[in-house]
């Protein structure tokens, strides 16, 4: 395959590579396929959990989140060559999506307003229907997903005051007294009518059981549906006071990741993808999910955008990160199907 490649040089991160296949420009537009190249798992993981293949499976860490898409990615642009495609294809693969994309958010977005289309190659979900329903050769029925929950981490930090718990108690202001107010005050805001969640999930405060704790601090999970929730999760937050006037709040930390809203650009891929995936034998659904992805950041630029046309598997994130060989050619067919038709 010939194609122009650029490297987005990084310090703290892997470097960012946007390689551009096919004419400079087309009457219908560019299209991005979009990926990420780091795992959740760290350095010397492939020695303890290796690369193999068994049970018509793929298994080792970051194989079905998201190394297989990168792959799939690839043979489709060549497949889609051989077939003649004369539509512009970009595929940008970032380094750090696993933790926010704080460097390649601005790679990502400033690629994505060139182009028509963004085909996201994060792993396919599975549907999980209460009927049991099943494909007619029996495989789960795997979905495109066409929505994403929108991500927020937000840090409370509380400053007490220290003292000993026996001799001078009255003199203390408990941080992590003050702090499970604050848990409390923070999970009441989730409203799961409106697809909002909040989760405390990590604490950490206090030195000793004597010692009344002069320091607390808690890391908050937060989740929206609708991109206007970003701005009144933000003022609930920040608008957070103590109950004890002896201990001070900091709050830091944000929405970082938009939803990705099912609009009519994403609902029209979907379909065309049904489409193709009826006249390969295939049966495709759609899905939302609470999980954010880089999707999240093209959708929210209004660019039509399509997650979930990577792999089948399962076990993302999780010692049993697996793929399943026998839906990788069908998978990659369609977005090839996908390259040439959109």
């Amino acid at each position: 395959m010939k194609a122009r490649v650029k490297r987005h040089r990084q310090r703290g991160f892997g470097d960012v590579l946007e390689i551009k296949f096919g004419p400079v420009r087309s009457r219908g537009g560019r299209v991005l396929l979009l990926g990420h190249l780091d795992t959740v798992w760290p350095m010397g993981t492939l020695a303890k959990m290796p690369w193999r293949e068994a049970e018509g499976k793929l298994w080792g860490p970051g194989v079905v989140d998201m190394k297989a898409g990168v792959v799939m990615a690839l043979e489709a642009v060549a497949a889609a060559q051989t077939l003649g495609l004369e539509r512009p294809v970009t595929l940008l693969l970032v380094s750090e999506e696993e933790v926010g994309s704080p460097v390649s958010r601005a790679i990502t977005e400033r690629v994505a307003a060139e182009c028509a289309a963004v085909f996201v190659l994060e792993p396919a979900q599975e549907l999980r229907h209460p009927s049991g329903q099943r494909t007619p050769a029996g495989d789960p029925v795997y979905a495109y997903k066409t929505a994403r929950k929108g991500v927020g981490h937000f840090e409370l930090r509380v400053e007490g005051v220290g003292a000993h718990a026996g001799v001078d108690f009255e003199a203390g202001h408990s941080a992590v007294r003050e702090m499970a107010r604050l848990v409390e005050r923070v999970s009441g805001f989730t409203d799961l009518g409106r697809g909002l969640t909040v989760n405390v999930g990590v604490i950490a405060g206090g030195t000793r059981s004597n010692v009344v704790a002069a320091a607390c601090v808690a890391e908050v999970d937060v989740r929206i549906a609708k991109a206007a929730d970003a701005a009144r999760v933000e003022r609930m937050f920040r608008g957070l006071k103590v109950t004890d006037k002896g201990c001070g709040l900091t709050v830091s930390g944000g929405i970082n990741r938009p939803p990705m809203e099912r609009k009519v650009g994403t609902v029209r891929l979907f379909r065309l993808a049904k489409k193709l995936a009826a006249e390969m034998g295939l049966v495709l659904e759609e899905a939302s999910t609470g999980g954010g992805s880089d999707g999240n950041f093209t959708a929210g630029m209004g660019v039509a955008t399509l997650d979930g046309m990577g792999a089948v598997g399962g076990g993302a994130h999780a010692a049993h990160e697996h793929v399943v060989v026998k839906h990788l050619v069908e998978r990659t067919a369609l977005i090839v199907g996908m390259l040439v038709r959109v």
